[in-house]
C-alpha cells in the first residue's frame, strides 16, 4: 500500500516527531477527502491568466485515492533541473544492481567540470576529489550540473538513462543531453568551453551571441520536445517514487531525504504550502536572458499534517515576470492544490 510507503519515507521528515506523538490514525482512500476539481481548475486558470504570456503546467494527484488534476498535463514543458529526479533515480537503480558503488572515488579533471549552477566547478582546482556519493547528494540538494553530467556519463549517457525509464514505462518524461550539451544551446553557444565553468566567463560567452541569435535559439529550446515532461508524466513518476516502484525501498528512502533538503526553489511549491507540510521537491530553472525565463518548474511530494500526501508538478515556460514574480506563481499554485485538498 502506498500508505504504508509514504510513513516509511517520513520517518526521516520533519513530521516524525509529531507523527510518534499521535494515535495511529491512518487516512484510506475512503476518508481522504476529494479532490475540488472545479474550485482548483478555476483558481488554476486564473494563476495561468495572470502568469501570461507564459504557459503554465499543472499536475496534482492524492497519493491515496489516485484522483488527478491537470492543467495543460499532455503539453511538454522542458525541464531543466528537474530532469536531475528521473537521472537520480536511475543512478540508484545501478546501486540496487549492484553495477554502481557509491564510495567508489573520482577524481576530477577539467574537460569533466559543466557550468551553469555547478559549486564543484567553482571549487577546482582546489577540490578534485570526490565521490560518487558526494556527487549525488550534490546533485539532488544543491543542483549541481558537474555532479549531474558526470553521474549520467557513469551509467551511460542520457540514452541509458532514456532507456531505464522506457523500460519501466514512465509516460512522456525524455532525458536527452547532457547538462553542459542543454545549457549552451539554450543560449545559442557552440559547444561546452571547460572555461565556461566559472559564472562571469559564461556570462561574457552569452552575451557575445548577437541577442536575436539568442532569441532564436531560446524559442527553439521552447518547442524542442528534447529533455521535456508533461505534467501527466511527472505525477506518474512522482507515484511510481511514492510506490517503490523506481528504486529499492531503502534508496527511495535515502532519495527522498535528500529532495526534502534540497538547497534550491524554496520560494515556489515550499512557499504556498502549510508550515507544518513536509515536502520533497526537485526545481528546475533557466537562464533568463532578455527578460524571458524559457522554464521555471517545481515538482514533488508533500505531506500534510494529518498524513495525507500528493504529488505536485508545476511547470512554467516563457515568462516575462522577474524572479520573484515566476517563485509566486509557482507558490500561488501550491496555494491552491492545499484548498482543493480539503
Amino acid at each position: 500500500m502506498a500508505t504504508l510507503h509514504r510513513r516509511a519515507l517520513l520517518a526521516t521528515g520533519p513530521l516524525a516527531l509529531l507523527a510518534a506523538c499521535e494515535p495511529k490514525m491512518p487516512v484510506t482512500v475512503s476518508t481522504t477527502p476529494k479532490i475540488d476539481l472545479e474550485g482548483l481548475t478555476k483558481a488554476v486558470s486564473a494563476i495561468a491568466a495572470e502568469a501570461r504570456p507564459a504557459a503554465l503546467g499543472v499536475g496534482l494527484t492524492n497519493l491515496e485515492s489516485g484522483q488527478a488534476f491537470t492543467f495543460n498535463g499532455e503539453r511538454r514543458f522542458p525541464m531543466q533541473s528537474v530532469f536531475k529526479l528521473p537521472l537520480a533515480a536511475a543512478v540508484l537503480a545501478e546501486m540496487d544492481a549492484g553495477r554502481l558503488l557509491m564510495t567508489e572515488p573520482v577524481y576530477l579533471s577539467e574537460a569533466q567540470l559543466s557550468g551553469g549552477f555547478s559549486p564543484i566547478a567553482e571549487a577546482w582546482p582546489q577540490r578534485r576529489d570526490y565521490t560518487l556519493k558526494a556527487l549525488f547528494e550534490a546533485m539532488v540538494i544543491d543542483s549541481d550540473n558537474t555532479a549531474a553530467d558526470i553521474l549520467m556519463k557513469r551509467i551511460g549517457g542520457p540514452g541509458a538513462v532514456q532507456a531505464w525509464l522506457t523500460a519501466r514505462h514512465v509516460p512522456d518524461v525524455r532525458v536527452d543531453r547532457y547538462e553542459r550539451e542543454l545549457q549552451s544551446e539554450v543560449l545559442g553557444l557552440p559547444s561546452f568551453r571547460p572555461a565556461w565553468r566559472d559564472p562571469a566567463a559564461f556570462a561574457l560567452a552569452r552575451d557575445a551571441v548577437p541577442p536575436a541569435q539568442r532569441l532564436a535559439a531560446m524559442r527553439r529550446y521552447m518547442a524542442d520536445p528534447r529533455d521535456t515532461a508533461t505534467p501527466r508524466g511527472m505525477l506518474e513518476l512522482l507515484q511510481m517514487l511514492d510506490r517503490q516502484e523506481l528504486v529499492s525501498p531503502a534508496s527511495t528512502k535515502w532519495l527522498v531525504q535528500l529532495m526534502g533538503r534540497t538547497s534550491r526553489g524554496n520560494g515556489r511549491i515550499r512557499a504556498g504550502l502549510p508550515k507544518d507540510a513536509f515536502l520533497a521537491h526537485r526545481p528546475g530553472t533557466a537562464w533568463v536572458d532578455q527578460g524571458i525565463s524559457p522554464a521555471h518548474n517545481d515538482v514533488g511530494v508533500f505531506t500534510l499534517a494529518d498524513r495525507r500526501s500528493y504529488a505536485l508538478a508545476v511547470f512554467l515556460s516563457g515568462s516575462t515576470l522577474d524572479d520573484a514574480g515566476r517563485d509566486r506563481i509557482v507558490a500561488e499554485v501550491a496555494r491552491a492544490a492545499v484548498r482543493a485538498a480539503g
